[in-house]
């Protein structure tokens, strides 16, 4: 006589009845099928606001982010949990499938966390107009230290859920990381160098730095070192706590160049044409485009000469418009002397027979 349905649905197999056995398949499969379907509806809805209104609230743009993180392996393990709370197991398979939701929980929770820091990264970064080069360096740097911090915190939380003791560990990884510390303090000084450049911003990527005798426009800044591309070509790697205890020259920040000329005159100069120098000092510097005048004064009696200080700036901090700009102003001055009779003085020498 063949068994009834009610008979086989009280059966037991591996612990637990038929029945048992159904309902967490059907746990499994029904959250397994509905979770991706409600992961996919909210990223649809997000590029459909995102497209309609450009932005979205705070809270809700914060949340579809951590929804979009979400891993399939943590909705895996999310639908095999709740499958496996209506069955009965044996000790050491529970425990196995513990340890594996617990893991794959503070995986996500991590991930989460990342997500989080990115999204509050690139939120600041919207809201005060910074270009991206000036965020390149500081963003893999402070990634970097969140990324260290967040899957330390997450591992020691994981233990802590799984009932490992991690007061000992934490004393032990004290002790470690005072010797390691020690060991690797140069490396901890420039990871630390780093962590400074990223939250002061000195300088940025794309900035053209001296410092001391290196000129270089930068190219990475990095966790441990910073890289330059020089003048002439090569790249310069330099330690990130090296930088820091350099005076550095940032000229990508550098909003004008202001020049400053000698002019030396001979001493059979006349008087009055010695006055009329710095009016057409000012006419030739006013003639030129992108320049202001600051002064021109006849300031020192020369061993050989008449000095005269010209100082103007150039209102660009281009180069190539600065040496266009003092190419013009040379050719000017030798110009304007030759038309009132001014000769520029040299080193001479007189001798007296006695």
């Amino acid at each position: 006589m063949l068994p009834t349905w009610q008979e086989i649905w009280h059966l037991q197999f591996l612990w637990n009845t038929v029945e048992a056995w159904v309902l967490a398949l059907g746990a499994f499969l029904g959250s397994f099928t509905v979770l991706p379907i409600v992961q996919g509806f909210i990223k649809a809805r997000r590029r459909k606001w995102v497209e309609a209104k450009g932005e979205l609230p705070l809270a809700i743009e914060l949340a579809t982010r951590l929804v979009e993180r979400t891993s399939w392996l943590f909705l895996w393990t999310v639908a095999l949990f709740l499958a496996f709370s209506v069955l009965t197991l044996p000790y050491h398979i529970r425990r196995a499938i513990e340890i594996a939701i617990v893991v794959t929980f503070w995986l996500q929770v991590a991930w989460w966390a990342m997500a989080a820091v990115r999204f509050a990264i690139e939120r600041r970064r919207a809201r005060s107009g910074l270009a991206d080069p000036q965020l390149a360096g500081s963003i893999e740097v402070i990634l970097f230290i969140a990324n260290l911090g967040i899957w330390t915190l997450a591992f020691l939380l994981a233990l802590a859920n799984l009932n490992v003791e991690i007061g000992p560990l934490l004393a032990g990884l004290g002790i470690g990381g005072i010797a390691v510390a020690l060991a690797v303090q140069t490396v901890l000084g420039d990871l630390l160098a780093s962590l400074s450049i990223a939250l002061d911003k000195p300088f940025a990527v794309g900035d053209a730095l001296a410092i001391d005798a290196f000129n270089g426009t930068v190219e990475n800044i990095g966790v441990k070192s910073t890289r330059l591309r020089s003048v002439s070509g090569e790249q310069i790697i330099m330690s990130n706590a090296d930088i820091l205890k350099s005076r550095v020259r940032n000229f990508g920040r550098m909003r004008e160049r202001r020049v400053a000329m000698m002019l030396g005159v001979t001493y059979d100069t006349p008087a009055d044409t010695l006055r009329a120098i710095p009016a057409a000092m000012r006419e030739i510097i006013e003639a030129q485009r992108q320049t202001r005048f600051d002064r021109c004064h006849f300031l020192v009696y020369g061993e050989s000469a008449l000095q005269f200080e010209l100082v103007f700036f150039v209102t660009t901090p281009d180069y190539n418009t600065y040496a266009d700009v003092q190419q013009a102003v040379n050719l000017a001055i030798l110009e304007r002397f030759a038309s009132i009779g001014v000769k520029f003085a040299f080193p001479t020498r007189v001798l007296l027979n006695s």
